[in-house]
């Protein structure tokens, strides 16, 4: 399989490409995938390196992770995260992600991801497949499936519904960090992938903040700067109240469009919650 540089980064590009040559040199691997940014055509010089290493089920017990890329490079830095991926800093600070899977069940497993990983050039992110399953099943990954409008935002309204009022009731506790917390975290992401959902831009729909500057208009990006605070009381109540209107605006769009319902009313729960705000 030819090498064909995706990035305008070539660190990334060699180091790819060495990872092709010694998984192809290394008889414990069945199949490399990429997946990522290198993958989508997006990657530049800060880009990271992720992979899926596809062992044989039964050399996985003695697969010395961190020994096999430091043939990639140096490393500064290899550990377990809290996802149980090897993540690794190289000696050029470039980050990478590795995943140690069972080639048997996990190849079978690629088929699933369906809806939520894209491969544009499935060809180009198997690195290596000694049987033809992996290229057969990053194949079905192929094609980008839009996640569906209507159940989609019921999904998304009512999550953010749910979340607002949990960081009311923070707030009302006293428990700034925590609201900060919930607010960013939880909140946040939610509303941009309904805002995404809103103006047909759901590529980035994993990492809703990805290339947002790119990806939405101004004004989406200033309601989504005016939901943002410092971990300081009086500046997370307003944002908190600013986040449930932007919530709202975008709930009402959504209702218009795919014909959902939403609370109505001075009892009405949407309504509620912003009176606890207030």
């Amino acid at each position: 399989m030819h090498t064909r540089s995706l990035s305008p980064s070539p660190a990334l590009d060699d180091r790819v490409d060495r990872l092709r040559r010694l998984a192809q040199a290394d008889p414990r691997l069945e199949g490399v995938l990429l997946y990522g940014s290198w993958t989508l055509g997006e990657a530049d010089a800060h880009s990271d390196i992720e992979a899926y290493l596809y062992i044989q089920d039964d050399r996985l017990a003695d697969f010395d992770g961190p020994a096999f890329l430091e043939q990639l490079a140096p490393l500064k830095l290899a550990y377990t995260n809290m996802y149980g991926i090897l993540a690794v800093v190289f000696d050029d600070l470039m980050r990478g992600e590795f995943h140690l899977t069972a080639a048997g069940a996990g190849i079978d497993e690629v088929p699933t991801w369906e809806g939520m990983v894209h491969l544009p050039r499935p060809d180009d992110a198997v690195l290596l497949d000694r049987t033809g399953r992996l290229t057969r099943a990053a194949r079905r990954l192929a094609e980008f499936r839009p996640p569906e409008p209507a159940a989609t935002a019921r999904q998304l309204i009512d999550e953010l519904t749910n979340w607002t009022l949990m960081l009311a009731h923070v707030l009302a506790r006293g428990e700034t960090a925590r609201a900060h917390n919930l607010l960013h975290a939880v909140v946040a992401p939610q509303q941009l992938q309904l805002c995404r959902l809103l103006r047909d831009s759901t590529a980035h729909w994993l990492t809703p903040s990805r290339a947002l500057e790119r990806d939405l208009p101004a004004a989406d990006r200033d309601r989504y700067t005016s939901t943002t605070a410092a971990a300081r009381h009086d500046d997370v109540r307003t944002a908190a109240r600013e986040s449930w209107r932007w919530s709202r605006d975008l709930a009402a769009e959504a209702a218009d469009r795919w014909t959902l319902h939403l609370p109505r009313g001075a009892r009405g729960l949407h309504e509620e919650i912003s009176g606890l705000l207030d």
